[in-house]
């Protein structure tokens, strides 16, 4: 076996086990995502069997990691994931009148999510509530917006940050023309 194969090797059980753990991830929930057995995945991580391509594949989209990067000799945190602008992707049909780019990781929905959105005039946003204990936080970018939360109310302009709760029905109107806004939902 050649040195870069032993390298590899050496690397892929902590890389592995390191992916999982950065996702908040039990070895049953890698099992049950990625059709691989619980003790399999174990002993993979442990170095005490070698995975197929197949197995590796399966675990790599799994976990949510390249499967390149993954037997890269650098750290994991010795580099930038970017999504450039015209990779985000938006949702348009959500509301009227408005444009939502989802700037979190798809691993955060349903947990702390972020959004870039953008309010054509008299554009809105009306939310059912959230799960119990869910917050948010919005910053206005540009513009105006009128923010409800069950009975409160406020206007904000400009660089304005408002904190609500979403787990009751809430909303995001731009009365006064186009706006762009920063929101961050974190559910409890």
């Amino acid at each position: 076996m050649t040195e870069k194969m032993d390298d590899i090797l050496t690397l892929l059980p902590a890389r592995l086990k390191e992916a999982r753990r950065e996702q908040g991830l039990s070895l049953e929930a890698v099992s049950n995502l990625s059709g691989v057995s619980r003790s399999m995945v174990s002993q993979i991580e442990r170095g005490e069997s070698s995975p197929t391509i197949a197995t590796l594949w399966n675990l790599t989209r799994a976990l949510q990691v390249d499967f390149a990067g993954l037997l890269d000799a650098d750290p994991a945190s010795d580099r930038i994931d970017l999504l450039r602008a015209d990779d985000v992707p938006s949702i348009e049909n959500m509301g009227q009148g408005c444009r939502i780019r989802i700037l979190s990781p798809p691993e955060e929905a349903g947990g702390h999510e972020v959004y870039d959105i953008t309010f054509k005039p008299d554009g809105a946003l009306r939310s059912q509530p959230h799960a119990r204990g869910a917050r948010e936080q919005l910053t206005v970018l540009e513009g105006a917006v009128r923010v409800t939360s069950g009975n409160a109310s406020s206007m904000l302009h400009t660089g304005d940050t408002g904190r609500y709760a979403a787990d009751i029905e809430h909303a995001i109107v731009a009365e006064s023309g186009a706006a762009r806004v920063f929101l961050i939902v974190k559910n409890a």
